[in-house]
This record gives structure tokens, C-alpha cells and sequence, in this order.
């Protein structure tokens, strides 16, 4: 199985909230959904579809996703003027810009499809977003109790700056803050670029063995 990832549209909202009521206790409504979609000088919301068969090539004539070092995932980021809604949904996330820093907000994935790298993929395609809204750092906060999520945060250079008491309503959780060092750094890109050749080489390598 290939996948691969697009921007979120109004018309993806009701299977990234079926995902969401998986993975989430409090989800957001339709509403919340349609107006960050609209406000696409401060957010962007990408989703991850699974296709048996490979994403077409790229269209060197229309914006991509990928953007700083985006050029290693070129055969899993389609253009964004395709169509592929045939292809399900599988993930979802969105990143906010706050003053220069990058707020992700909200990262999920179908829980038959968990494992598979999908949330990975999906963080680097935020990272790119944040490069595109001209970041100097990332943020976001995280269940002090999801030590799976924050593996992940922390390999991608995220590090505890402290939290936030009782911060989710279903159980009074605090919420761990997490930020990055500055991510237009020589030594951020360095490792950026380095654990991307490693994901697209588990992404290829699960590709491969699917359809074999």
C-alpha cells in the first residue's frame, strides 16, 4: 500500500471527524474544521490517503507540498491540483502559525493503519508547512501519558518546555509543551534531511512488500 498526502478540503471533513472520534475524546466540530480550512494564510491541514496502486508523478507545473527538503518524498507527495478522492483517508493533521512559530495542532490516524509510519510522514509534511509559513521554531502539546507521540516528537528534535495542568477536558490531563530549537538551522536540516531518507526507505520498503 502507497501513501501519500494532500491538503485537507471541506469536502474531506467528515472522514478526518471519523478518524477523530477514534483517537480523540473531544473532537472539533465541522465548523472549527471549515474555518481554519479558510484561513489559509495562518493554517494548513493536510490529509494521508492509501492507494493500492502508486501516486502519479509529479506535475512540475503546480505548487507542491513538500517544500524545504521536501524533494525526498516527491513520489509520495502528489501535486496539489490532483484529484484522488477515491483514495481513503487514512490521517490528518494542521499546523497554525503564532507571531514566527509553528503551533501543530492536531495529528491522528486511523487506528488499522497505526504502525505504519503515517504519522511520521504526516509530521514532515507539517515541518514543510511550517518552512512555508516562514517558522522559526515549532511547538505543541501532547498527553503527558502518550509517551508513543512524544518518541516520535522527540527523534524530529521537539523537547519538554513545561505543561499545561488539568489541559484536556475528558480526564484533566496535563498537556506536556514541547518545542523545537530553531528549525531553519544547518544542524535542524541535517537531521531533518537524514531521518526523511529513513522514513521514504521504510515507506518504500512496506510498498514493496504489499504489492510483491
Amino acid at each position: 500500500m502507497y501513501y501519500f498526502i494532500e491538503p485537507m478540503t471541506e469536502a474531506d471533513i467528515p472522514a478526518v471527524q471519523q478518524i477523530e472520534r477514534q483517537s480523540f475524546s473531544t473532537p472539533w466540530s465541522a465548523n472549527t474544521y471549515r474555518r481554519e480550512l479558510r484561513n489559509h494564510q495562518m493554517c494548513r491541514y493536510i490529509v494521508a490517503r492509501v492507494s493500492a496502486t502508486p501516486p502519479p508523478p509529479p506535475n512540475r507545473q503546480s505548487p507542491r507540498l513538500g517544500g524545504l527538503l521536501g524533494q525526498l518524498f516527491s513520489s509520495l507527495f502528489p501535486p496539489t491540483d490532483q484529484n484522488h478522492t477515491e483514495a481513503p483517508i487514512v490521517g490528518y493533521g494542521g499546523v497554525w502559525l503564532t507571531v514566527d512559530d509553528a503551533h501543530i495542532t492536531t495529528i491522528a490516524v486511523d487506528p488499522s493503519h497505526r504502525s505504519r509510519g503515517i504519522g511520521e510522514l504526516l509530521l514532515n509534511a507539517l515541518i514543510d508547512h511550517a518552512y512555508e509559513l516562514h517558522a522559526r521554531m515549532l511547538t505543541l502539546e501532547v498527553r503527558v501519558s502518550n509517551t508513543v507521540a512524544q518518541r516520535l516528537y522527540v527523534k524530529y528534535g521537539f523537547q519538554p518546555g513545561g505543561t499545561r495542568p488539568r489541559y484536556y477536558t475528558d480526564n484533566n490531563e496535563d498537556a506536556l509543551i514541547m518545542w523545537t530549537e530553531a528549525i531553519d538551522s544547518a544542524a535542524y536540516k541535517a537531521q531533518l534531511a537524514e531521518l526523511r531518507k529513513q522514513l521514504f526507505a521504510r515507506l518504500r520498503s512496506q510498498a514493496e512488500n504489499t504489492t510483491a
